[in-house]
């Protein structure tokens, strides 16, 4: 009896002791650092989204470029590591985080109380606002609520800030998730959905598209800052990011990365459009 003892009071140690050492943290505990995990591999692996302009796309030799893309360059620059970006629904961002299939998710997203539960975000590196998107003939509509009548159909990019936001104040009118942006967008250029919710700065790259006829209609649904994900409680990264930040932003490389993707039209005849 006694022997069965010991054996039952050894396993029990062996499954606390695996317990203690493995990655995942109680709620509110701090997580082993991912960049410890960076500095090691010697490699950054990025998840971000799918053509998302201009933050986010690829060129037509299928190399990733974007505002998103320059400021994921120079992370990894300054840790003196390589940098791997790995595309993927908006909606898998999260998920792979969680699971550690990336390192950190830079990829417009919206910093959110609902998302972090799920994930840490970064201070804001980014601020825009959603408005509506809607096609160059549609002279009737003025303002969101224009469209907020049965029969209408709203596009949106699923798992988006501005997916949610239309199922919250669109009570009329259909709200049609899409796999991206550019999926909604195509939707609507293509007479398919009377308009489609996003980000402000992303509906003047469609305006600016001579493919497609559609125009916003400039007056913010809601205001949002955009941040980097890591995963939940990893303060060792954030405190690391938010400094890199601090001396990034407004520096003369991101003025430089600003001006190429915001303020100038050049790169969009070499961008990989989806049809």
């Amino acid at each position: 009896m006694k022997k069965v003892l010991i054996v039952l009071l050894s396993l029990l140690l062996v499954v606390l002791a695996a317990g203690c050492s493995g990655e995942t943290a109680a709620p509110g505990q701090q997580v082993p650092s991912t960049l410890d995990r960076v500095k090691e591999k010697k490699k950054l692996v990025i998840g971000t989204g799918v053509a998302y302009l201009p933050f986010e796309m690829k060129d037509k030799d299928g190399n990733f470029v974007g505002y998103d893309i320059d400021m994921g360059n120079a992370i990894g620059k300054a840790l003196g590591v390589e940098v791997e970006f790995k595309q993927m629904k908006f909606s898998g961002l999260i998920p792979a985080l969680q699971t550690g299939d990336i390192d950190m998710a830079i990829a417009a997203m919206t910093i959110r109380g609902d998302r972090a539960l799920s994930v840490s975000f970064s201070d804001p590196y980014y601020s825009t606002g959603q408005i509506i998107m809607v096609p160059k003939a549609d002279n009737v509509t003025k303002s969101w609520q224009d469209l907020d009548q049965p029969g209408k159909k709203i596009a949106v990019s699923q798992g988006t800030t501005g997916a949610l936001l239309a199922k919250q104040i669109f009570k009329q009118a259909q709200v049609m998730d899409f796999e991206n942006v550019a999926s909604a967008a195509l939707a609507l250029n293509q007479g398919q959905a009377d308009g489609v919710v996003t980000e402000e700065v992303v509906v003047r790259e469609y305006e600016a598209q001579k493919d497609y006829s559609v125009k916003g209609i400039y007056d913010l649904i809601s205001a949002e800052n955009l941040g980097i994900a890591v995963q939940l409680n990893d303060f060792a990264t954030l405190q690391w990011l938010n400094t890199f930040l601090a001396a990034y932003k407004n520096s003369p490389e991101d003025k430089a990365s600003i001006d190429k993707w915001f303020n100038s039209s050049d790169w969009r005849s070499n961008v990989e459009q989806k049809k």
